[in-house]
């Protein structure tokens, strides 16, 4: 019978929790320490085809592409600073998660990641580091919002004093 419910019930989509919370990122600049990138990643496409959002990726071999649509590349991102600059001049609602960095950065690099720690008032975009190297994240930490990229524990809600709480 609790197998029956299970398939009747499906749990939240799985990453959602940890997206909410990088949206939620007072910065622009968001390092997820810990969690599995490459599930993460999976969970970040199953999102992105749901629900429509804007979540790309960057990887040197690959440039940025948009993971709802794995065909949809941007023509010349391959390197990080044209990446970058691209997230910067983007007008639209964007998370871009970079893994697979390239060090040591660049000074114009660490200058871009600085200005895109800088969250604008007009449109919600956060670039994401993903497996970050310690080097890197050590020096973008005062820019930087730092967040668990483990999943929370599932809060089972109780009942108390007649009232549902979590």
């Amino acid at each position: 019978m609790a197998t029956m419910t299970s398939l009747m019930a499906p749990e939240p989509l799985a990453g959602s929790d940890i997206l909410e919370r990088i949206l939620a990122a007072a910065g622009g600049l968001v390092v997820l320490d810990g969690g599995d990138s490459a599930t993460l990643l999976e969970q970040f496409r199953a999102i992105a085809r749901h629900s429509g959002q804007s979540i790309y990726q960057w990887r040197p071999d690959e440039g940025l592409r948009n993971l709802r649509e794995s065909h949809a590349h941007i023509p010349g991102s391959q390197r990080l600073g044209n990446a970058l600059r691209y997230m910067q001049q983007s007008q639209h609602f964007g998370v871009y998660l970079l893994t697979d960095f390239p060090l040591p950065l660049s000074t114009m690099d660490n200058t871009l990641l600085r200005q895109l720690a800088k969250a604008p008032g007009g449109h919600v975009r956060r670039v994401v580091l993903l497996d970050a190297p310690h080097r890197l994240v050590a020096g973008l930490d005062d820019v930087a919002v730092r967040l668990s990229g483990a999943p929370r524990a599932a809060q089972r809600p109780r009942l108390r004093d007649g009232r549902w709480l979590l």
